[in-house]
């Protein structure tokens, strides 16, 4: 694959500073990372799992008490499934799980998720930046809050954007005909992955589009097959049913939705407008990257799309911005992607939680809103000649003047130039990510800031959840 971060890339770049011998480069990382166990371990509090504990709950529940999957609600809260059913068939092997192996399943899947979004990213030379390059980049990956409210929230972000960036890859390596499995699952699991599905129709990529839809329609026939009473419930009434969500003004929501909301707006003509707008944006940048062959934009851009333009947009869903770092990294963008990435592991949007009303809260408490709109709008594409594959640098070359030793041959006609980039993709998850429920606006209610004490639901809920079935399994 020709990665985004082909040249020296980010693990390259961040190996130009630091010390020059391998025993100073040992201790340079040993004490970042306990700088960065210390940090992770007192700044930002963790999510209990939240998340991975409404999965286990329904899963359990419906497997093994004959329960219904969307009447399942965490002990002590409103918040229950809110995914489509291939979800949870998806993850009926928590049936077979305590509570604390469950937890250890999720770390270990999301870790597995993260190297392989990082092998797609950094493409065929990951291998040369070598254990002390890629051991910085870890450090700064651990700060990154959406990627540390992933893993303790139990998300399955990582795990989608894998999927996503395998099709990616397919499709900037020229083995497009293959592509489409991957967002399809992604599709089925979540709903907003499908504005990828959008990405290969603009593109005019109609089979990988076709397959896509073909997955994602099996899959969601599979789970009308194991439990149509679900399957109906979910696509007639709690897929509508907005109060599932959670509240569209909590600062975690960083949507255009959540901008609105937060402005007293929470009329949906005015979000339909914007997100229509954000739309035609992306059409626009999206056809333009892939007319350059760079396919590793054109997924970044459909991935900051989804957060905006999805109704929920919480603070973990914004994993889906990491291949706009790639794409800045490559392009030499790099204090750009510093400043930028380094605002995402601040928290700062957490200092309006209780207010963000007047301009500071409508810049300070939107800013990973801005964030991703300045990415949709600046996001350099068309990959630079020096990073563009063999196959497409050939097929534009012309015959070499001849030579008195070497007579002119007969050109050979150009061969199809094969697209540039690497995979990363996107889509912020929508209504059917989130939770629901009124809640107070209390910093002990709303945990999901990284400033903000501990609670049931971190994403809204004022009550504590004590157990995760209504008889739990044992551990």
């Amino acid at each position: 694959m020709t990665g985004p971060t082909e040249g020296p890339g980010l693990p390259g770049r961040l190996a130009a500073w630091g010390p020059r011998t391998d025993r100073g480069r040992l201790l340079l990382v040993v004490s970042l990372v306990a700088a960065v166990t210390v940090f992770t371990a007192t700044v930002p509090l963790l999510r209990g799992f939240f998340d991975l504990r409404v999965y286990y709950g329904a899963v359990h529940t419906w497997a093994h008490h004959d329960g219904r999957l969307y009447d399942y609600r965490v002990p002590g809260t409103l918040y229950g499934f809110t995914y489509p059913p291939f979800a949870a068939v998806a993850m009926l092997p928590l049936a077979l799980l305590g509570r604390t192996p469950a937890i250890v399943v999720s770390l270990l899947v999301n870790l597995a998720a993260l190297a392989g979004v990082l092998r797609l990213l950094a493409g065929p030379h990951r291998r040369r930046h070598g254990w002390y390059r890629w051991a910085l980049c870890l450090c700064l990956l651990a700060l990154f809050e959406p990627l540390r409210d992933t893993f303790s929230f139990g998300q399955v972000n990582l795990v989608l954007l894998a999927l996503v960036l395998v099709d990616c890859v397919l499709l900037a390596t020229g083995r497009g005909r293959r592509a489409g499995a991957g967002i399809g699952l992604a599709a089925a699991v979540k709903l907003t992955p499908a504005l990828f599905i959008g990405l290969l129709l603009l593109a005019g990529r109609r089979r990988a589009a076709g397959t896509a839809t073909a997955v994602a329609v099996a899959a969601t026939a599979l789970a009308a097959w194991v439990d149509p009473a679900a399957s109906r419930v979910y696509w007639t009434e709690a897929l509508w049913d907005t109060g599932r969500v959670g509240r569209l003004d909590y600062v975690s929501n960083q949507s255009l939705q959540g901008v609105l909301a937060r402005l007293g707006e929470s009329g949906r003509p005015l979000w339909a407008t914007a997100a229509l707008l954000t739309l035609w944006v992306w059409a626009r940048r999206s056809r333009r990257a892939v007319a350059a062959g760079d396919w590793t934009a054109a997924f970044a851009l459909t991935g900051a799309t989804a957060c905006l333009v999805s109704p929920i947009t919480w603070v973990h869903h914004l994993v889906w911005l990491l291949p706009s770092f790639a794409v800045l990294v490559r392009a030499g963008h790099l204090r750009i992607a510093g400043a930028l990435y380094a605002t995402l592991c601040t928290s700062v949007v957490w200092l309006w939680f209780d207010d963000a009303s007047g301009l500071g809260g409508f810049l300070g408490g939107n800013l990973y809103t801005w964030i991703s709109l300045g990415l949709l709008l600046g996001l350099p594409t068309g990959q630079p000649r020096a990073d563009r594959p063999p196959l497409a640098r050939s097929a534009r070359a012309t015959a070499p003047a001849p030579s008195p030793e070497s007579p002119a041959t007969k050109a050979v006609p150009d061969q199809p130039e094969s697209p540039s980039g690497a995979g990363a993709p996107a889509a912020a998850t929508g209504a059917a990510d989130a939770s629901a429920g009124p809640a107070g606006r209390s910093p002990s209610s709303e945990p999901t800031g990284s400033t903000c004490p501990s609670a049931a639901k971190p994403q809204s809920s004022s009550a504590r959840a004590s157990s995760y079935t209504v008889n739990p399994p044992s551990a």
